[in-house]
């Protein structure tokens, strides 16, 4: 009843950018806090970034100061604006939101993941 679809992933040079976005869809009532979460392989699932509805913002320390997460509550779409990406921050990106759809209670839905490597 609710889809995640993310896009923007791929293959970046150290010091470069990327953007991620997803776009939520289905029979959604409410979107309460949207967010990135990233896991590299042999590591546990970490997160990167999560902003509410009302527009608070959080984010993990290996990433402050480089990452933006930024939301379109009109297009039910979240953002990951990534700069000076590092080599560390090659992992698989899943987008995360917390939903209330129209027949059921608020629950968490996760995006199928979106590769993203940084290397030369």
């Amino acid at each position: 009843q609710v889809q995640l679809v993310e896009s923007g992933g791929g293959l970046v040079q150290p010091g470069g950018s990327l953007r991620l976005s997803c776009a939520a869809s289905g029979s959604i009532l409410s979107i309460y806090a949207m967010g990135w979460y990233r896991q590299a392989p042999g590591k546990q699932r970490e997160l990167v970034a999560r902003i509410t509805s009302g527009g608070s913002t959080n984010y993990a320390d290996s990433v402050k100061g480089r990452f933006t997460i930024s939301r379109d509550l009109a297009k039910n779409t979240v953002y990951l604006q990534m700069n000076s990406l590092k080599p560390e921050d090659t992992a698989v990106y899943y987008c995360n939101a917390d939903i209330r759809i129209v027949t059921g209670p608020r629950v968490g839905y996760w995006g199928q993941g979106t590769q993203v490597t940084v290397s030369s």
